[in-house]
């Protein structure tokens, strides 16, 4: 079973103290490290190196967020398009998991404890089948936001990207995403309706024993 664990610290220290001292990390086994600050690229390199791990950085994204819901710009939208506004369910699993980027068979158990646990947005077509959708990850972020190619450029993805940040803030979560550094239309999506990006901030994820 695989085995997640999360770490919060600004203090460079402590991460060293983490990954040198504390037995947090099995380095026996091939593992990944999600939303590093590249800042520390060179302490991962480091105690890699000294590990005798290989390792490497292979998703690089921004990092974007809404620091009130008063900088949200809201894109207009018919009762046409509300009425069609729902939630994932169990059943939409495989269809999320079949266009993700990283779905696969443990891809579909993650997209199953997302809709199950975390909140979800999409629009569906008028046979009840959802043609646009945005889950949360288990670490708060908003993500897997897809549109069905017939179905793009209605204005989908602003749609439900306003609407999960208000619920998202409504419920007390962070409204954040990560957005892979060469997905340019989904970064333009958050940044015009307002969302924000720290420059000085780079994340990484990065794998070990690959």
């Amino acid at each position: 079973m695989k085995k997640r664990v999360s770490c919060y610290s600004m203090d460079e220290q402590v991460l060293r103290k983490m990954l040198t001292e504390e037995n947090v990390i099995d380095w026996s086994c091939y593992f990944l490290m999600a939303g590093f600050d590249v800042s520390h690229a060179s302490l991962l390199k480091e105690v890699s190196s000294n590990r005798r791990v290989n390792s490497r950085g292979f998703v690089f994204v921004h990092l974007l967020y809404l620091p009130d819901c008063s900088h949200l710009i809201t894109p207009a939208f018919d009762s046409e398009i509300e009425s069609r506004i729902s939630s994932l369910d169990l059943s939409h699993v495989d269809l999320v998991n079949k266009t993700w980027k990283f779905g696969d068979k443990k891809g579909h158990r993650r997209i199953a404890n997302f809709i199950s646990n975390f909140p979800s947005c999409c629009i569906t077509d008028v046979q009840g089948q959802p043609v646009s959708w945005i889950l949360m990850y288990d670490y708060c972020a908003m993500g897997m936001l897809y549109t069905l190619p017939e179905h793009r450029g209605k204005g989908y993805a602003k749609v439900l990207v306003s609407i999960m940040s208000k619920r998202l803030h409504a419920q007390g979560y962070p409204v954040y995403c990560f957005i892979e550094e060469e997905n340019t239309v989904s970064y333009r999506i958050f940044k015009n309706l307002g969302f924000t990006e720290d420059p000085s901030y780079r994340a990484a994820w990065f794998e070990f024993n690959y």
